[in-house]
């Protein structure tokens, strides 16, 4: 099969998904999707910054959380102990991932001085200091309690084809067109000129300012889009939770969306889109299916919970794929390594004539090392 009737065969498939199950799927399934959607966008968001730019930051909460309350203020009109402007819902949205790029922007010079754990230091402390801020700004945040969330369409029901499209349907194909050209615009980042720079950028810095790659423009610009991907997976977070408070942002939810990335496989964007789901999902239907599963107790019974057996399982599968398959989900399905993926392997030097009259004990290593090599 050629690359391009397979991509035409892709695409088709992605369409069909996003725009069938409305026709079939009740309101619980519906949600679930939107939910998975609002994480996936920030999964590739996390897996452009740590998998493709090899940074490794913790504060995503703080992105998210920025993007949720930007909308919440613009989109919400005001009530005398909130404050809220009453804008456009798309506008709203917008504007929360505009506003979470700029507080990405405004950290990025911080980012581009510091590596692996100092970053991750430095990252929580903007999780530290958003979770201050959400608590003690209260006309905007609505304090410890939160705010409702502004709904992103209305409650008319369009009839389609003898089906009813009430808010969930809608809803659904916002997350769907939204996660899909999240998806689309990260694949061609990666693939692209800056992409093969920002993996150079990870793999050896020295390196990549040799050849003319200014560093920390490049780290900045990941994390600049990182924050704008986590501002617009925290409007839609908002919206399939209906409110937005200090403890939606806390410090674990930056951890789970790096179990997200590192289940899928890091660097890859369809391995960030299968992580999302995943984490997302399965708190979700364990809960939903309790009573039909032995080994899960009800809350506060004293036994495993729903909740308590999802944290197992993404504790056994972040082992699992760190000992034995370090490509997550993402190598279940592919055979070469993609883009931008952690683990792609370097191509070997190629040999120039004349190696052999330059370079004779290397020449004469290789053979002995090839001579002691086993045959297969």
């Amino acid at each position: 099969m050629s690359e391009r009737i397979r991509a035409t065969a892709g695409w088709v498939a992605i369409g069909l998904a996003v725009l069938v199950p409305p026709y079939y799927l009740d309101e619980f399934w519906l949600r679930l999707g939107f939910s998975v959607a609002a994480a996936g966008v920030g999964a590739i968001g996390l897996t452009l910054l740590t998998g493709t730019a090899g940074q490794l930051s913790l504060a995503h909460a703080f992105f998210l959380g920025v993007g949720a309350v930007t909308y919440c203020v613009l989109a919400a009109p005001s009530d005398g102990d909130r404050v809220g402007l009453g804008l456009p819902t798309p506008v709203a949205a917008v504007a929360g991932a505009v506003l979470a790029g700029l507080a990405g922007l405004a950290f990025s010079p911080i980012a581009a001085r510091l590596r692996h754990i100092y970053l991750g230091i430095a990252s929580i402390a903007l999780v530290l200091i958003g979770q201050h801020v959400l608590n003690v700004a209260a006309p905007l945040t609505g304090g410890f309690n939160g705010r409702r969330t502004p709904g992103l369409v209305g409650d008319t029901v369009t009839v389609i084809a003898q089906v009813p499209f009430g808010e969930y349907e809608k809803l659904w194909y916002i997350g769907g067109t939204a996660l899909v050209l999240a998806a689309a615009f990260a694949r061609n980042l990666v693939a692209g000129r800056v992409g093969r720079a920002l993996i150079l950028v990870r793999d050896s810095e020295p390196a990549a300012a040799a050849v003319g790659i200014p560093v920390q423009s490049y780290k900045a610009l990941a994390f600049v889009l990182s924050s704008m991907y986590a501002g617009l997976a925290g409007v839609l977070y908002a919206v399939a939770i209906g409110s937005v408070a200090p403890q939606s942002f806390a410090l674990d939810v930056s951890v789970l969306y790096l179990v997200m990335i590192v289940i899928g496989g890091l660097g890859s964007v369809g391995g960030a889109i299968a992580g999302a789901a995943v984490v997302t999902a399965l708190p979700v239907l364990l809960q939903e299916y309790a009573a039909d599963l032995p080994f899960l107790a009800e809350p506060g019974s004293g036994g495993i919970t729903a909740s308590h057996a999802a944290r197992y399982a993404f504790g056994i599968a972040v082992i699992a794929v760190v000992l034995v398959r370090a490509r997550g989900l993402n190598g279940l399905r592919l055979r070469q390594t993609p883009p931008g993926s952690i683990h792609e392997p370097s191509p070997p030097p190629a040999r120039r004539r004349g190696d052999h009259r330059r370079h004779p004990e290397r020449v004469q290593r290789e053979s002995q090392h090839t001579e002691l090599r086993p045959d297969r």
